[in-house]
């Protein structure tokens, strides 16, 4: 059947299998905002859209009087940029699959746009095609290929005057938005396209029910493309492919509907910021957490890195990345292509989750029981059950609970000063 530019027609359309079976995605938030390295990647915004003291007082700091916002991009190098580098990271991270900015609110575009002359990294800054090499490198590694966009630009000409009409006028969107969404569609046939920038205006300005009806209709990747919910104001959560709602979401209860998380790792932006204390990183135990409760709720979890202008992913990101893939190398089994069970957490306690595939069922436990008997009331066990550690050879015993649910007695743990950090699973086979 053929899609109509129309969201009851377009929200009918299957999400691909590939996107709920992968669970783990990185985001990359690469641009000119790499260069002032401070804040946060809304750096141009704060500084000359809102005139924050703060960030005026940095520039005037840092930068020669008369210092513009574009002065930036020949600084953004991407000097030490490894495409090949980044994808073996993300791949020992345990993502299947990466999500890269193309183009921020700034309007500079991590290609050689057509429509962004001089604005783009091939005209200036690193003279690369970015968008291009990362995804070669990723296609290699066998990872699967998501585009960041931003539907506005917060300084663009067009975009002011579009928004001066009441956006009654579309120049913005002809001249600018729609050549550079089909561009990439068409150059870089995307896994997935995660839409941004799209609050001020409704999707009959952006026109993007006629784009993703070309999308799910005609592009070359009609079949396998993933897109997110923002396309318009008041789409967010209601329509489109997958919900990301807002930034960090996460949803109380199991909602009926495929979603994902995004977080990142630096708890105060999205781009690198130079100044970034370790206080600010989130460590191993509180990355595990929300990957947990985010699967056991059914979503997906994109953890963001931001590179510096050089194309770095500095240390800490890259040591936190590697934590989590090697956390993913032993519990995997419990992650990927799982399900939501009949009950995601435990009622008695939200350190314990669920997962399930087909009649196995994962409880993921967050703190080690101090006893090392693990106790889960909401499992009915059978005499034929069986009880195993991820990670662990051999099976554990269990017995019955007065009441309902299980008592699993766990490997003994060397002592030690400090708990041990991070989840750990067990598989339960043969419980209802």
């Amino acid at each position: 059947p053929r899609y109509r530019p129309d969201w009851a027609s377009l929200d009918a359309r299957p999400l691909p299998a590939w996107f709920d079976r992968a669970k783990v995605g990185v985001f990359v938030h690469w641009g000119v905002f790499s260069v002032p390295a401070w804040g946060s990647e809304w750096f141009w915004w704060h500084w000359q859209g809102q005139h924050d003291a703060a960030y005026e007082r940095f520039v005037r700091r840092r930068f020669p009087p008369g210092t513009t916002y574009a002065a930036f991009a020949p600084q953004f190098t991407a000097h030490d940029f490894q495409p090949r580098q980044w994808a073996q990271l993300f791949q020992r991270a345990g993502a299947r699959y990466v999500v890269l900015t193309t183009k921020h609110h700034e309007g500079f575009t991590n290609w050689g746009s057509p429509v962004s002359w001089n604005w783009n990294s091939e005209d200036t800054g690193p003279h690369r095609d970015l968008v291009g090499e990362l995804g070669e490198a990723l296609r290699e590694s066998k990872l699967r290929y998501g585009l960041y966009h931003s539907l506005m630009e917060w300084f663009n000409p067009l975009y002011l005057a579009d928004k001066q009409s009441g956006f009654k006028t579309q120049s913005f969107v002809l001249k600018k938005t729609m050549p550079e969404l089909y561009d990439l569609v068409l150059k870089y046939k995307p896994d997935l396209i995660w839409s941004d920038g799209d609050w001020e205006a409704p999707d009959s300005y952006w026109n993007s029910t006629s784009f993703l009806a070309w999308l799910y209709n005609d592009s070359p990747v009609k079949d396998t493309v993933v897109v997110n919910d923002r396309w318009g104001r008041g789409c967010s959560c209601r329509h489109g492919g997958f919900y990301s709602c807002a930034d960090r979401y996460r949803p109380g209860t199991l909602p009926d509907h495929k979603w994902e998380m995004c977080s990142s790792l630096d708890k105060l932006s999205w781009g690198y910021r130079s100044n970034m204390s370790l206080a600010e990183v989130m460590d191993e135990m509180s990355m595990i957490e929300e990957l947990v409760q985010t699967v056991s709720l059914g979503g997906n979890y994109l953890l963001n890195v931001g590179p510096t202008k050089e194309g770095v992913i500095v240390p800490i990101f890259q040591e936190r990345l590697l934590a989590l893939g090697r956390w993913l190398d032993t519990n995997g089994e419990a992650i990927y292509e799982s399900q939501p069970w009949r009950v995601q957490m435990e009622n008695t306690t939200d350190t314990v989750w669920y997962t399930s595939k087909g009649p196995v069922v994962f409880a993921i436990f967050l703190l080690w029981p101090r006893d090392s008997v693990l106790h889960l009331s909401s499992p009915v066990p059978s005499p034929g059950t069986q009880v195993t550690l991820l990670g662990f050879a051999g099976t554990l015993q269990w017995q019955k609970q007065p009441g309902q649910g299980m008592l699993i007695t766990l490997p003994y743990m060397l002592p030690s000063p400090l708990p041990p950090q991070s989840g750990w699973a067990v598989k339960l086979e043969g419980v209802k």
